[in-house]
């Protein structure tokens, strides 16, 4: 009886699925799995020969547990719904070609009518649109047709592997091993997805064989038989190729990783050796700096020396990270080469600076611890060089005669660019070893001073006061005569009487230390003005007007002599 059943559900199973002899052809693998089908059945109830005997009350009850099982699986099947979509789409363009298929030959027949009814015309026009609105439909579903699941397929593109030269390259490695390790697990989670779909599905074509089994009515859950069946035979090797190049994709990116690994093994290894190259020569720089500080008691020396050692220890610095990270020298040499033009225009003032520091170091015109003076927009700084660097001067700046009569200001720290030597005027005043400058103080007496006795007091009060100034300049002349060419060795002090509109203006000029003008220039000129107001026939003069009245103060006109005086 039961074989009877199973014959008739076939039988109209087969019926549902029939079509019109125009599509027998297309259905060829449809009667296929309906004859696999009957088979399986056959071998299911010899398999279950012995549920005749199961009472009708029992099939119902299993039936119910099979479907929520059944509904189960939809749900899993659901959660990784992603597989399932793209197999949806594949089969919606599948039979799409089908239909256009159908369309095709039914549009040949009747254009091949040699005289069509009005109603044929109407079909074929009916048909003709039909297509277009299918061609439009596959035109959509294009990318699913010829390999649907290659872009799920495609493992993740593996980028240029970073080279670990230096330690910054270490840190850009090591993000790289972690985005290959992001996108090794995102696509081993894509072939997980894809094994539980398979296996879900393997598990649901049992549950739907039971079921149909169990069912009176076989062409519902024939259908579905056929459907889960097709999908497995979609899906298994799209699973084999993914498993193939999940394989090939994770044994070239542990390849990848272990060299990484190595590399960045080896980079820390060279870094932590370089760290301490540089830690010891370091801490040899500090200790040689101690020894200098603590057995030297010249600052002058103490400090040049320490700038050499600055400078030496810089220079090895960079000799070391030249050789420990750049492999090809000359292709550096190469780049620096081709950009010098570059960066020469757009840094122009950072060049000429090192170019003055270049002349300065070289030249020797200015030296720590020089007195200079610099001139700026009219602006006149005076103080001493403390610190000569690679881009600028550092002068402090000191009370002298500069900031007493023009800036009204002292002890501001000026910065000057070196390249300012070339284009601004900056004064010495200890240049090559001569510490002493000129200076001059000016006093004006009356008219009808003794001109010649305070000429003289002058005189003596400068060279009682820069006598030690005068011997020092004297040899240092000497010396330098022989590397200038100067003809005026006269370094005695000079006193000039010169006509001003309000008296006889004296002159006194005399060498004194660079360093300390203002103090020897106020000793001298008190010690001239009380000198000079002990004695009674010299009068200071300043700006006054005599008014006489009721006197002549014109001088009496003098006769000229005769003949005849001469004999009165």
């Amino acid at each position: 009886m039961i074989r009877i059943l199973l014959f008739t559900s076939l039988f109209f199973t087969t019926l549902a699925f029939s079509m019109p002899q125009t599509e027998q052809n297309s259905t060829t693998s449809i009667t296929e799995e309906q004859n696999n089908l009957t088979a399986q059945t056959d071998i299911l109830e010899e398999q279950n020969s012995s549920s005749d005997q199961v009472d009708s009350l029992d099939k119902a009850q299993k039936k119910e547990e099979l479907l929520a099982r059944k509904a189960n699986l939809d749900k899993e099947i659901l959660d990784n719904n992603i597989w399932s979509k793209i197999y949806s789409n594949y089969h919606i363009y599948i039979e799409f070609k089908k239909d256009k298929a159908v369309l095709d030959n039914q549009i040949n027949i009747l254009d091949d009518k040699y005289k069509r009814t009005v109603k044929e015309n109407e079909a074929l026009e009916i048909l003709k649109n039909k297509k277009s609105v299918l061609i439009g439909k596959l035109q959509l579903l294009e990318e699913y047709g010829t390999d649907p699941f290659k872009k799920f397929l495609t493992p993740p593109v593996i980028e240029e592997v970073p080279t670990v030269g230096n330690p910054i390259a270490v840190i850009s490695a090591i993000s790289y091993q972690e985005k290959l390790k992001s996108d090794q697990e995102e696509y081993h989670q894509r072939y997980e997805s894809l094994q539980t779909v398979m296996e879900k599905m393997k598990e649901k074509e049992k549950v739907v064989e039971e079921i149909f089994l169990l069912d009176a009515n076989k062409t519902k859950y024939g259908k579905e038989l056929l459907d889960i069946k097709d999908k497995i035979k979609t899906f298994a090797p799209v699973l084999d190729i993914f498993k193939t190049t999940q394989n090939v994709h994770t044994k070239k990116i542990d390849e990848i990783k272990l060299n990484l690994q190595s590399d960045i093994k080896r980079e820390l290894e060279k870094t932590m050796n370089l760290g301490a190259i540089i830690l010891f020569f370091i801490l040899f720089l500090l200790f040689v700096k101690y020894l200098v500080r603590r057995y030297m008691s010249d600052n002058d020396r103490f400090y040049t020396i320490n700038k050499a050692l600055n400078a030496t220890f810089f220079t090895a610095l960079v000799f070391i990270l030249l050789f420990a990270y750049i492999e090809n020298v000359s292709y550096l040499v190469t780049i620096l080469g081709f950009a010098s033009a570059g960066i020469a225009i757009a840094m122009k003032d950072w060049f000429m600076s090192i170019m003055g520091w270049l002349t300065i170091m070289f030249g020797g015109a200015i030296h720590v611890g020089d007195r200079v003076k610099f001139v700026r927009d009219g602006v006149e700084y005076v103080g001493d060089i403390v610190d000569i660097s690679l881009l600028r001067m550092t002068m402090h700046e000191d009370v002298t005669l500069t900031t007493s009569m023009v800036n009204r200001r002292a002890g501001r720290i000026i910065f000057i660019p070196n390249n300012f030597i070339f284009t601004d005027m900056i004064a010495n005043y200890s240049h090559a070893g001569l510490k002493t400058v000129w200076d001059g103080i000016d006093v004006v007496v009356t008219f009808d001073s003794d001109i010649h006795k305070a000429s003289s007091i002058a005189k003596e009060v400068a060279k009682k006061y820069s006598k030690g100034y005068t011997d020092i300049t004297r040899k240092q002349i000497n010396k330098l005569r022989s590397q200038y060419s100067m003809k005026n060795t006269n370094v005695e002090p000079r006193v000039f009487t010169l006509i001003e509109p309000y008296g006889m203006k004296i002159s006194i000029w005399y060498l004194t230390n660079s360093y300390a003008t203002l103090t020897l220039r106020s000793t001298i000129s008190a010690e001239i003005i009380s000198r000079m107001q002990e004695e009674e026939s010299i009068l200071l003069a300043f700006p006054t007007q005599s008014i006489y009245v009721d006197k002549d103060v014109r001088k009496p006109k003098v006769e000229d002599p005769t003949l005849f005086d001469d004999e009165i």
